[in-house]
């Protein structure tokens, strides 16, 4: 009896231990989600039309809506880098981008350097290739890839 007496009480200890640590997952080691909410979303684009496109220096195309929706749902703005998807990747490595796009699919070479989702889109490639596309995160942000994921997931994204 006492044996069964001292592992409840070890097991009711470790819940109120546990419980007090208020400890939410997923999370984000640098705080991204927490502070993309009601601030800027750092959003960078490789040109690759249709999925984007930039005429005059102003971002444009499917998934420059896709960033633009999902910072609405943040009560975010969203401040775009046009450059090559090198140079934009060593930016998000530094911590200087949230969010990266440009038809990037799921087979990326860079998928060492940053996080990609899910996969939100199936395309056939130019060779009859299946294509998914994904976005791209920093690595361990993992709050803000569990939130981007939900988003697209619930959108209805058509090839463009």
């Amino acid at each position: 009896m006492t044996r069964n007496f001292a592992a409840a009480a070890v097991a009711v200890g470790l819940g109120i231990v546990l419980g007090g640590c208020s400890v939410t997952i997923p999370t984000d080691p640098d705080g991204t989600l927490d502070e993309l909410r009601g601030g800027v979303v750092r959003a960078g684009a490789s040109v690759n039309p249709p999925w984007t496109d930039a005429e005059a220096g102003a971002p444009s195309g499917a998934e420059v809506d896709l960033v633009e929706d999902f910072a609405e749902t943040l009560d975010a703005q969203v401040e775009w880098t046009v450059a090559g998807e090198e140079e934009l990747v060593a930016e998000m490595e530094r911590g200087e981008l949230d969010v990266l796009v440009g038809g990037l699919t799921a087979t990326s070479p860079w998928a060492d350097k940053v996080a990609l989702t899910y996969p939100y889109l199936t395309t056939t490639g130019p060779e009859g290739e299946k294509e998914l596309h994904v976005m791209a995160v920093p690595s361990g942000e993992n709050a803000l890839m569990t939130a981007l994921e939900r988003f697209l997931l619930d959108q209805e994204v058509q090839q463009p």
